[in-house]
């Protein structure tokens, strides 16, 4: 058997990688007729020039033109021409030591629908549906309007729901299978973590370099409405996240950031949540490091009638190492991630994970990954595509 699975393996393979190439591009690159490269590096991985991109509404002000436009003798109306839609799709064979299957076909992994752009002077939206998220229709992920460079500064404001982690790292455009798994890291029945939530976020960079980030959130997640009033929020308490980071010089930038909330079961017993963390990031050349690292405190968070004598200390942090050996031309990438999570009330979490992809289009991954579970001793091998169209 398994010398039936890796014949099945190599198959797979060396059927991608023959496969003919793509030819359509994804929404931003088909508009502005440019290629994936401009903003990624590879995709879904963005490089300055895409942050830059998607700060300022996801237009190139210089290449705005009125042919974008629907033409209807109403200046005071931005009706985009051709609606802007994209395709991502992902699968995978995975083979895991601790399974008893040899081998399982995780294809399509995801199956996801975005679109995004400016709909008024300043204003715009981003938005995707998961069609199919682990066999499953996931719904509506990232959603929300951004009104950007209010008051003729450099500040957006962002309604909606988004990765409350988004101004740290974004784990929506990390190349490996493995996520950052310290941004989900709950104990006990808590709903607080720093993925998605629904709030609003103001951002601000001044001249000097420095960046700054508000945040104020539900709190319990993307939870669906309830109740006769149809509430989001399932108890009376707002959350807030603040962030600072510097750019230092062209490479390197370093930030810190602090999370406070509270969340309340049906019967009003609460827990007390605070989070901190520093990151750094540094690019130099073909090579980028990302370091994050969070300390986090729960005070109930298995909301016991009784409050537990002592806080529930949850810490953990994520090193990340990309390599690509020709800049924007490069046919091959590496990656290197290690994450780490220990408890009082989780299971400590370390692995170590290789990843390597290969560019078969520019707008087509093909990928081997190896997970380690350092704690269990167990190996996940995953051979993968993922495209963007």
């Amino acid at each position: 058997m398994k010398k039936i699975s890796l014949l099945l393996l190599t198959a797979l393979a060396l059927g991608v990688m023959l496969a003919p190439d793509a030819e359509a591009i994804p929404a931003f690159a088909r508009k502005y007729s440019m290629s994936c490269t401009t903003c990624h590096q590879p995709y879904p991985r963005l490089k300055a020039y895409g942050e830059e991109f998607a700060g300022d509404g996801f237009t190139l002000k210089e290449q705005d033109a009125p042919r974008y436009y629907v033409q209807t003798g109403d200046d005071n109306l931005a009706l985009i021409r051709d609606l802007p839609l994209a395709v991502r799709l992902e699968g995978w064979v995975r083979h895991e030591t601790a399974s008893g299957n040899e081998v399982d076909l995780s294809t399509p992994y995801n199956l996801k629908l975005l679109s995004g752009g400016a709909i008024a002077k300043n204003l715009a939206y981003y938005f995707y549906f998961y069609i199919s998220e682990r066999g499953e229709v996931a719904g509506v992920e990232d959603a929300f309007i951004m009104f950007n460079d209010l008051f003729g500064k450099d500040l957006d404001l962002y309604l909606g729901q988004f990765q409350v982690s988004d101004p740290l790292f974004k784990r929506e455009l990390r190349l490996t299978y493995e996520d950052y798994e310290v941004y989900g890291a709950a104990p006990g029945e808590s709903d607080i973590n720093l993925k998605y939530d629904r709030g609003l976020m103001l951002t601000y960079s001044a001249p000097t370099g420095t960046d700054l980030v508000a945040e104020v959130v539900n709190g319990n997640g993307l939870v669906t409405a309830e109740g006769s009033t149809r509430v989001y929020d399932d108890d009376k308490y707002k959350n807030f996240l603040g962030r600072i980071s510097q750019g230092i010089n062209d490479y390197l930038r370093i930030g810190a950031f602090g999370y406070y909330g509270k969340e309340a079961d049906e019967a009003d017993i609460r827990n007390e949540v605070w989070m901190a963390g520093a990151d750094a990031s540094v690019e130099y050349g073909t090579l980028a490091l990302n370091l994050q690292y969070v300390e986090r405190r729960d005070d109930n968070p298995d909301f016991l009638i009784t409050l537990p004598q002592n806080e529930i200390e949850t810490r953990g942090g994520m090193a990340e190492a990309t390599y690509w050996p020709n800049g924007d031309q490069s046919k091959w990438y590496g990656v290197a991630l290690f994450n780490y999570v220990e408890s009082d009330a989780l299971p400590t979490y370390t692995t170590i994970t290789g990843h390597v992809g290969y560019m078969l289009n520019t707008n087509v991954r093909l990928t081997i990954e190896n997970i380690f579970d350092a704690e269990n001793e167990e190996n996940s091998f995953l051979l993968g595509i993922v495209t963007a169209f």
